[in-house]
C-alpha cells in the first residue's frame, strides 16, 4: 500500500485529493496536515468521509506532522510557501507532488518575473519533473519532485502540443480564450467571489498578465526548435463564469500549411491513441457537463476554410483533470501501478 501524504488537505484541491484517494485501492492515508484546522477531526469538516479510510484521522498542524510513514506527500499550498516545504520533504527522502507553481518553469527568471517570489531553490528546481503526463510520462515515472502544472495550462497544452511537437503551427499567433468556474479561484474569501458578484455574471480577469500565459509559453518555447532566450508570446485571457467547476478553452491557431479537417483530426488521433484520459470528438464539440467530476479532457476540432484558422476547444474538470486527479495520475506513474487506478469515475451528468 502507498502510504500518503497531504499538507493543505482542508482546500478546494485537498478535499478533492481525499475524494478521489478515497476511491483507490492502493492507498492509505498517512498524515493529513492543516494549518488552519490542526487538532480537528477530519469527519467535523467533511462528514461524507464517515466509514472510509479517512474516517480515523484527525488534522495535525506542519510542525507537529511526523512523515516516517509517508511514501509521498501531496503539497496543496500557496506558490512561495510550497517551495520551502518541498525542500524540506525532499532532504527528508520523500517523493513530492506540488500543485502549487514553484517547480513548474525550467527558467526561474521567468517564475520570479510573473510571479514576485523569488525562488530560493534552483538546484532542486532543476530536478522537478513537470507533471503533464501526456507530454512527459517517462520522466515522471522516475521522478522524486513532480510539479503538477495548472488547470487553465493542462487544458490549453492538451489542445497545442499535437501541432506544437509537429512544428505546423505559428507559435507566434496563439489565442487562447478560456472560462472557468469558481472553485479554480480557491477557498479564500474575496468579494469577487461572492455569490452576488459570481451569479449570472461573467466577466474576464488577469487580461494580459495571468500567471499561466507564462507556463504555457514556457512549455511551448520547450516543444519548439528555438532557444531558450528567444521570446514566444501567447494572447491568453481567462473568464470567471457562474458555475463552480470547470473549464472550457477556446484556442485558435494558424496552420504552417495547407490541411485538411480530417488530416488535422489524424494527427490529433494519433498522438492521443491510448491515452487514458484524453478523447478526440470527431463530430461534435465537447460541453464542460461532459467531463465533470472525472479525469477527463474532450478536444473537439474545427477547421474555418473562410479564415484560414483552427479552432481546438478543449473540456477539462479544474479540480481533477486541472489538480487534484492529474496529482493522483501522476502519483500511479511513480508507483509503477495502473494509470487510471482510482480515476476510472466518468462524469457526473445532470
Amino acid at each position: 500500500m502507498i502510504k500518503v501524504s497531504i499538507i493543505g488537505t482542508t482546500g478546494y484541491v485537498g478535499a478533492e485529493l481525499l475524494r478521489i484517494l478515497q476511491q483507490h485501492p492502493d492507498v492509505e492515508p498517512a498524515c493529513l496536515i492543516s494549518r488552519s484546522h490542526a487538532g480537528k477531526r477530519l469527519i467535523d469538516l467533511y462528514p461524507q468521509f464517515r466509514d472510509s479510510k479517512f474516517s480515523k484521522c484527525r488534522l495535525v498542524d506542519y510542525e507537529e506532522a511526523d512523515f516516517s510513514d509517508s511514501d509521498i506527500v501531496f503539497t496543496a499550498l500557496p506558490h512561495g510557501v510550497s517551495q520551502n516545504i518541498v525542500a524540506e520533504l525532499y532532504n527528508k527522502g520523500l517523493k513530492v507532488i506540488d500543485m502549487s507553481g514553484d517547480f513548474r518553469y525550467n527558467d526561474i527568471a521567468v517564475y520570479e518575473k510573473w510571479y514576485q517570489e523569488k525562488h530560493h531553490f534552483p538546484e532542486l528546481n532543476e530536478k522537478a519533473v513537470y507533471g503533464l503526463v501526456e507530454l512527459n510520462r517517462e520522466k515522471i515515472c522516475k521522478a522524486d519532485i513532480v510539479a503538477n502544472p495548472g488547470c487553465y495550462v493542462t487544458a490549453s497544452l492538451l489542445g497545442l502540443i499535437p501541432l506544437a511537437k509537429k512544428d505546423i503551427i505559428d507559435l507566434d499567433n496563439i489565442i487562447i480564450d478560456a472560462k472557468s468556474g469558481v472553485s479554480g479561484a480557491g477557498k479564500s474569501l474575496k468579494t469577487s467571489n461572492l455569490f452576488n458578484e459570481v451569479h449570472e455574471n461573467m466577466k474576464a480577469y488577469s487580461v494580459a498578465s495571468h500567471r499561466h500565459t507564462s507556463e504555457i509559453e514556457s512549455v511551448l518555447l520547450d516543444l519548439s526548435k528555438r532557444k531558450s532566450s528567444d521570446k514566444l508570446q501567447v494572447l491568453f485571457t481567462p473568464h470567471l463564469i457562474p458555475i463552480k467547476r470547470g473549464i472550457l478553452a477556446t484556442i485558435y491557431v494558424d496552420l504552417k500549411n495547407n490541411y485538411g479537417q480530417e488530416e488535422i483530426m489524424k494527427i490529433y488521433q494519433e498522438y492521443y491513441q491510448g491515452e487514458p484520459f484524453v478523447q478526440i470528438l470527431e463530430d461534435d464539440l465537447p460541453e464542460i457537463k461532459q467531463v465533470l467530476g472525472s479525469n477527463y479532457c474532450l478536444i473537439g476540432l474545427k477547421y474555418d476554410q473562410r479564415n484560414d484558422k483552427l479552432i481546438i476547444i478543449t473540456v477539462l474538470d479544474n479540480m481533477v483533470k486541472g489538480a487534484a486527479g492529474q496529482g493522483v495520475q501522476n502519483m500511479n506513474l511513480i508507483f509503477g501501478i495502473k494509470e487510471n487506478t482510482g480515476l476510472e469515475a466518468r462524469a457526473v451528468y445532470p
